[in-house]
């Protein structure tokens, strides 16, 4: 099988050709036809995360030995089987890649994403940088129906994290606004998202005016470009009954501070991005000002049938998709770390 991996930190991915793995057990053994490219990735291939303060979280700190197959946005065909699972070889799926030890409270509750010995496709193990990956299991596999193949595969993260983000947020009334930061992928989707799960008045924020002009177009009720001096006031402007709540797809110290500084009182910040960093933070503040402040990881096996079942439903996701082959990975990541990129990235396999 071909891979495109890590082979050193911080440098581009390199072809790598090895023996195409055969099931065993429980496992499935998945085609790849397209990987979606995301911004995480970056942050893996340059080996840490900034945990700021001088601190950083290397990826070889929790088991990420070298060569590595980024990419966990995947959807492909089964293409063989363990003797134990009961997996229909030719069949379509998009995998769920957060997957956990299956052992531990956490995995047995369903959150395989807290699990403290996470196995992630992608992230902790081989992903779908390849045109083959290995699951562990059938209930990784989901149908994605009559969903755009592309889409689902953005289900896998961007959609999902976006779609858990908006569940952590308090009940919306009709006045109240949420103020989403960031307009890339994550942000777009969760735009989509937001109106069909009863989100009327939408504001977004970024510093990018063609990102913000898509957000615009996907029926953001306002958008704000927060360089601007006075972004505060501009956002406090945007929504003339206070900002309910506040999803931070960016998560630099900077949009953090912000986020909190205009969020109403008794409102919530969801922090999602990895950007790292960190900031003071006024503690008396969240009690005196009622504020929730919360993390959110992508999301739950069981939210992702959720969503693939709500998009089966409604089309809300309509983030605009750009594809590369797989072969040009490397330009792919390239672009996107620009920061210039308008919707999502994916590679498609065999190309």
């Amino acid at each position: 099988m071909k891979s495109y991996d890590i082979v050193e930190w911080g440098k581009p991915l390199q072809l790598q050709v090895r023996e195409t793995p055969q099931p065993q057990g429980s496992q499935v053994l998945v085609r790849i036809d397209a990987c979606g490219v995301c911004h995480s990735d970056l942050h893996i291939q340059t080996g840490a995360l900034d945990l700021g303060n001088g601190r950083k979280a290397t990826f070889e700190s929790i088991g990420v030995q070298l060569p590595f197959t980024m990419g966990h946005e995947i959807i492909g065909v089964v293409a063989a089987v363990g003797p134990e699972s009961d997996a229909v070889v030719g069949s379509r799926c998009v995998v769920y890649p957060w997957q956990g030890c299956g052992r531990c409270h956490a995995c047995r509750k369903g959150r395989e994403i807290d699990c403290e010995n996470g196995a992630a496709l992608g992230t902790r193990r081989r992903g779908g940088y390849a045109d083959h990956v290995m699951v562990p299991h059938t209930r990784y596999l989901l149908d994605y129906g009559t969903l755009d193949p592309l889409v689902a595969a953005t289900c896998a993260c961007s959609g999902l994290t976006a779609y858990s983000a908006l569940r952590k947020l308090p009940d919306m009334e009709p006045e109240d606004s949420l103020l989403l930061m960031g307009a890339g992928g994550l942000g777009l989707a969760a735009l989509g998202l937001a109106k069909g799960m009863g989100c009327e008045r939408i504001v977004v924020s970024d510093i990018d005016d063609d990102k913000l002009m898509q957000a615009a177009r996907g029926g953001a009720t306002s958008t704000v470009n927060v360089q601007q001096s006075d972004a505060g006031a501009a956002l406090r402007a945007a929504a003339p009954a206070g900002i309910r709540a506040v999803i931070d797809f960016v998560g630099s110290p900077e949009t953090v501070e912000l986020a909190l500084s205009v969020v109403g009182r008794g409102g919530t910040v969801v922090v999602v991005g990895l950007f790292g960093g960190a900031l003071p933070l006024s503690t008396a503040l969240l009690p005196m000002r009622n504020i929730e402040l919360k993390g959110s990881y992508v999301g739950t096996l069981e939210e992702m049938r959720d969503l693939l079942a709500l998009l089966q439903r409604e089309p809300l996701l309509s983030v605009p998709l750009t594809t590369y082959p797989m072969s040009q990975i490397n330009d792919a990541l390239g672009a996107l770390a620009t920061g210039k990129v308008v919707g999502r990235l994916l590679a498609i396999a065999g190309e």
